[in-house]
């Protein structure tokens, strides 16, 4: 049963969202007058200009939404979620302001997020929810808008989105664990976007039925769902593996994402350009930056606008095992192969790219009458594993105009 404070949470959450908002995927999505005035702060209308899915569009030309959709979309579900696990009296120790500032965050989560998606990932930069919270943090006019508009506290919203900020608040603890966690606002709201403008149907969850089976597990402080939702926790699984098969790490992105990085990476170790010089920027803003400095390697970041990708020339599963494939990990020994194996031209002609490590594991408590479950792994560790490993390839990609010989020698690259 709702307790008083509970009750009137909830009702703000029904009552003060009346402002429609449409939305491709979500149709209506319901925001405050105070979100109204978010989302006129110049910081929100910046991530109109950031892709979502970076360079994806030259695969499947659909794919031109922006974070700042995405980030609407976070929020709609934010509070989707948030009305559910209030109304079956599971989540206590939510406070309207805090509330507030849970939404906030959530609209305003990827404030500090780079262009170009996941090109910049790995590189020597701060987290962009650490640049989001430093955006808040130091814009008056945003934080003003927060207090006045939102009735909230602009240091309690960022520290929701940064885990870098220290806290013994159980609060926002709670909210934390909401907006970044294995079955969190974020990824339901991008696999099912993502999937929508890309044209597949990978990534599309049953959201209200998800939302509707979950439950908070006070005892690990986290969401839990109950047992009959367990179908849709592999739905889950099998959407992310197939999104980062086919849409994510498909090999036509994974070159422009190579191209982006080896460029920028490049720069940075020479000293071209600082890391707060990538700080701030939209899509656009970028690629003048990368015109404006008279350095080859940048000339990639033209290519890949122009779509002149470089050509995958090898495949190769990465083996934990291999020491080779452990060195290649480190981007300075990476990038020393690269210019080894591109003879020494300005403009590398071989590009070695290999993905990240992910995590497919959906490891929530299971609910049954009510009670939390430890959290069970939903599919077994060796089939996690399998589908895990699959999906990590090391690619070498090189220049289209590469001659026959050249591409002949690299036929003899031991990886």
């Amino acid at each position: 049963m709702m307790n008083q404070i509970q009750r009137a949470v909830t009702e703000e959450l029904i009552s003060s969202y009346t402002v429609p908002v449409r939305d491709p995927l979500w149709k209506h999505i319901y925001i405050s007058k105070g979100m109204e005035a978010l989302l006129h702060c110049p910081q929100m209308t910046e991530l109109a200009g950031i892709r979502q899915l970076g360079p994806t569009h030259l695969l499947y030309p659909g794919a031109v939404h922006t974070r700042l959709s995405h980030s609407l979309g976070v929020f709609h579900l934010a509070r989707q979620m948030l009305i559910s696990l209030l109304q079956t009296g599971s989540l206590s120790g939510c406070t309207p302001e805090g509330v507030r500032a849970f939404l906030t965050a959530s609209l305003l989560h990827d404030l500090g997020h780079f262009p170009y998606t996941h090109s910049l990932k790995g590189l020597p930069l701060k987290d962009h929810e650490q640049l989001g919270s430093e955006i808040i943090s130091s814009s008056r006019e945003l934080s003003r808008v927060i207090s006045e508009s939102m009735h909230t506290d602009p240091a309690m919203v960022c520290a929701v989105i940064d885990e870098g900020i220290e806290t013994s608040d159980p609060e926002i603890m709670i909210y934390r664990s909401l907006l970044s966690g294995p079955l969190d606002p974020d990824k339901l709201d991008y696999l099912n976007r993502d999937a929508y403008f890309c044209g597949v149907p990978y990534g599309i969850q049953d959201i209200d039925y998800i939302i509707s089976k979950l439950h908070w597990s006070q005892e690990h402080m986290k969401p839990g769902m109950e047992t009959s939702g367990l179908g849709a926790l592999e739905n889950l699984i099998f959407s992310k593996y197939l999104m980062y098969r086919y849409v994510y790490w498909h090999r036509t992105v994974r070159s422009a994402t190579a191209m982006v990085k080896h460029a920028l990476f490049s720069g940075l170790s020479e000293g071209i350009i600082a890391p707060e010089d990538l700080y701030y920027f939209n899509d656009e803003s970028f690629l003048r930056l990368c015109s404006s400095r008279s350095y080859p390697p940048f000339s990639l970041v033209e290519q890949v606008r122009q779509n002149r990708l470089y050509q995958c020339s090898m495949e190769i599963p990465f083996d934990s095992s291999s020491p080779e494939h452990l060195r290649l990990l480190d981007l300075p020994y990476r990038l020393q192969r690269e210019q080894e194996l591109s003879c020494g031209s300005e403009i590398p002609r071989v590009i070695i790219d290999i993905p990240e490590g992910i995590s497919l594991e959906c490891n929530i408590p299971l609910i049954s009458s009510r009670k939390a479950a430890e959290p069970v792994h939903i599919l077994t560790p060796e089939v996690i594993d399998s589908m895990q490993r699959s999906l990590r390839i090391i690619r070498v990609f090189v220049s289209p105009d590469m001659t026959d010989q050249e591409l002949s020698s690299m036929e003899q690259l031991s990886l």
